[in-house]
């Protein structure tokens, strides 16, 4: 029998996902068996981060810094804006170091079965930088499920009065596929590829 204390972490760490809790015992006997060298420095280092880690407040990226350094990076394309599901999506486009414009983060997709609405989501902020005037491309890099589809259609639908580029992200990624889980090569690829689903109106 283990203690109390070990029984509550590893209940801990089977509440994050993919973690079950044969794989949550495993882990902290790990932990426990390398005490000095992995469990107190991993101890003080989660301490560390929830201290000063927040969310950006332009683009909703994990950051020490807010602006985070994505945002504030000066050789980064301000005209160019990468619509994501969630954080996870957006370091998986940055780990293909291939986009080079800004992103928004919209936490999570429309979902009518899971009452998630528009006004759940981070949409209020991104359409307050579209109204700016700056932004000349959406490239909507939103998952290809059910409610990842459903979300972009429906920034579609609000932006397909304005004078914006709309693009999405190549069809060459898998049907049903979450951006977390595809290799970097592929991202890069479908980013470089990606359709025109409105183009830019000319007004010169």
């Amino acid at each position: 029998m283990s203690s109390l204390e070990i029984d509550s972490l590893i209940k801990l760490l089977s509440n994050l996902q993919g973690i079950g809790p044969r794989s949550a015992r495993r882990i902290v006997l790990q932990l426990i068996n390398k005490k000095n060298s992995l469990m107190k420095p991993l101890g003080n280092m989660m301490i560390d981060v929830s201290n000063k880690i927040s969310n950006c407040k332009f683009c909703g990226n994990y950051d020490s810094n807010n602006p985070c350094t994505i945002c504030t990076d000066a050789k980064r394309d301000k005209n160019i804006i990468c619509i994501v599901e969630e954080v996870s999506d957006l370091w998986a486009l940055e780990r293909s170091n291939f986009f080079k414009g800004t992103y928004h983060v919209l936490g999570g997709t429309l979902d009518a079965l899971r009452g998630i609405s528009a006004d759940k989501l981070n949409l209020n902020n991104f359409f307050d930088k579209i109204k700016e005037g700056n932004i000349k491309e959406v490239i909507l890099a939103t998952s290809l499920t059910t409610s990842g589809q459903t979300t972009a259609h429906y920034i579609l639908n609000k932006l397909k009065k304005l004078d914006i580029k709309i693009t999405r992200l190549a069809r060459g990624l898998p049907a049903g596929g979450e951006l977390d889980y595809i290799d970097e090569a592929t991202l890069g690829q479908a980013i470089f590829e990606r359709t025109l689903v409105q183009e830019k109106q000319d007004n010169e």
